[in-house]
């Protein structure tokens, strides 16, 4: 191999393995395992589905739209000039 040849071989093999990162298939147990055990406090055993949902606390929601709701902001009592 000459040295010209190595660094495009690194981009492709690179780009290979990113290809990789992003397929979404359906979560399924190895064969012969069952699935994990069940939570405490939960009543049953989670599903692959909801294994793969991201939780609330992992994806949280907006609780305010900043563009609708945008306002004037009132003065800042203490916002002083520093002193000399």
């Amino acid at each position: 191999m000459t040295l010209t040849r190595v660094p495009g071989l690194m981009v492709l093999g690179s780009i290979a393995l990113l290809a990789g990162c992003g397929s979404a298939t359906t979560l399924k147990p190895p064969k012969g395992q069952p699935l994990p055990v069940a939570p405490y406090g939960a009543t049953a055993t989670p599903t692959p589905a909801d294994l793969i949902k991201p939780s609330n606390q992992a994806r949280p929601e907006r609780s305010d739209e900043v563009l609708k709701n945008s306002q004037q902001r009132r003065g800042d009592d203490f916002d002083l000039p520093p002193p000399n």
